[in-house]
């Protein structure tokens, strides 16, 4: 049967996009539906990745200026620099980015469609346009990849003005003097970072027993001191129980109590950061007009080829839940395509790089060292500090570790945690050696570009072959593979 698109998707995120581009690779045709009516891209170029790393680089040259000429003068980078001074580079960058996702989809001859787009069944979908017309397109395949939002809280209003979230945080004419963040998942850590780098002084606040508990334990604690550093003050275990004005103090005032002894505090700021709960975007788009399956969160559930129940229908992106990461949403966008079109072998690796553009980053891929342990007693750590490093210290960045995992006998790799500079760009050099299952001597008989920040793995490798070596075993026999 004759249809209109080879495949609609509903949403221009990285998972949306990427499953186009490799539609079109594939000569088939694609039709992105796409709800805001003012840009592509989703919230990955317009709201969420894109803009808050463009507003980090910024604050990370601020920081770094401010660390090597700065910091004698008592003159905070609030006060040194102008808050539509930083956001102009962030806009700069938006822009370039959308015109760069228009470009690349009128290359490849992808339809698009502004409006809300609504499944009708398992070939059809409905397009609702901002004037109120409505089109009907009929499909080979479907992707859902409406992406998620953050739920609101019972306590307050975001009412974007004191209190605000991702989005409008990044529309603020001026930098705040003091912030609160409520919330600590890795977009709340980021931002905290960010602004504390402006000289903001932040505090976070979170019922959470602790923040980024899936780091390795050790990269972790060496990340508490940064933020202690930072004097960024987290209060785990609290509970909001009401923002608002203080008129007399002239300032916001966030009441919380302690979780476990019901103590009740007070803290004062400038403005209010929210950070809540997301969820996916599976309302009012058609899922009861076909056979899905959604999980108690209410995520989008698929088979490992990213194949909803209806087997016309695929998901992929934050509808479908964890990681959650724009990274693996492309890989996952491009898969379905893939196995849309006949080409099911491929498959994503298994071994997922975790990256924070936190200041400084932090990057993870492979078994935390608690988690190597408990599947072998034959575990070794090597750890490379970033204050040994020349390259560290010329630029004035000597916080920081790579910290390497790998098994006693065979010296094969089995985890990278980093925190430092250049930590999400270094964790792809752990990455190739574990995909093609090396060890860490590729690291030792590899020469190293001096100075830079790719030396910690050899010297995380030298650091952990001499504790094997203390341990009984012969060094010559390591190094040469005996």
């Amino acid at each position: 049967m004759s249809r209109d698109y080879d495949v609609i998707i509903l949403g221009s995120g990285p998972a949306g996009f990427s499953c186009a581009m490799q539609t079109a690779k594939f000569e088939k045709k694609a039709l992105i539906v796409e709800a805001n009516e003012h840009y592509l891209g989703g919230s990955w170029i317009n709201t969420g990745t894109v803009p808050s790393k463009a507003l980090r680089e910024t604050a990370s040259n601020i920081f770094n200026y401010n660390m090597r000429f700065g910091d004698n003068d008592g003159i905070k980078p609030y006060d040194r620099f102008k808050m539509r001074d930083v956001l102009r580079y962030k806009d700069s960058v938006l822009a370039t980015e959308n015109s760069e996702i228009k470009d690349n989809l009128i290359k490849n001859e992808v339809d698009t469609a502004l409006g809300f787009g609504t499944i009708l069944d398992a070939n059809t979908v409905e397009v609702k346009q901002e004037d109120g017309s409505v089109k009907k397109y009929t499909t080979n395949y479907i992707l859902i990849s409406t992406g998620g939002h953050t739920v609101a809280p019972e306590e307050f209003k975001v009412d974007q003005t004191t209190i605000l979230d991702n989005r409008t945080i990044l529309n603020l004419d001026y930098i705040p003097k003091r912030l609160v963040i409520i919330g600590t998942n890795v977009q709340a850590i980021e931002f905290a970072t960010i602004f504390s780098a402006l000289g903001t002084s932040v505090s976070i606040l979170t019922s959470q027993d602790d923040y980024l508990v899936f780091l390795d334990r050790e990269v972790k604690k060496e990340f508490d001191d940064i933020i202690k550093d930072m004097r960024i003050n987290i209060f785990t275990r609290s509970k909001v129980v009401s923002v608002g004005p203080n008129p007399l103090r002239n300032c916001t005032e966030i009441k919380f109590e302690e979780i476990d002894s019901g103590d009740l505090h007070v803290i004062e700021t400038e403005q209010v950061l929210y950070f809540g709960e997301r969820k996916p975007n599976t309302k009012n788009i058609g899922l009861e007009n076909v056979d899905t399956i959604l999980d108690e969160k209410g995520f989008l559930q698929v088979n490992e080829n990213y194949r909803t129940k209806t087997p016309t229908i695929f998901a992929a992106g934050d509808v479908i839940g964890h990681p959650g990461l724009a990274s693996v949403s492309f890989s996952q966008g491009r898969i379905a395509s893939c196995n849309m079109f006949g080409a099911s072998s491929l498959e994503m690796d298994s071994s997922i790089p975790y990256g924070i553009y936190s200041i400084p980053e932090i990057a993870s891929i492979g078994l935390t060292e608690r988690e190597a342990r408990q599947q072998s007693d034959e575990i070794t750590i090597g750890r490379a500090y970033y204050r040994n490093l020349t390259k560290a210290n010329i630029a004035k960045k000597p916080t920081g570790m790579l910290k390497l995992v790998f098994e006693t006998g065979s010296l094969r790799l089995l985890g990278v945690h980093i925190v430092g500079e250049g930590a999400c760009d270094l964790i792809h050099i752990g990455q190739a050696v574990l995909h093609y299952k090396g060890d860490i001597r590729y690291f030792m008989d590899t020469v190293h570009n001096y100075p830079t920040y790719s030396e910690a793995y050899r010297v995380a490798a030298f650091n952990g072959v001499n504790r094997v070596h203390k341990s009984g075993v012969k060094y010559k026999n390591l190094i040469s593979g005996q």
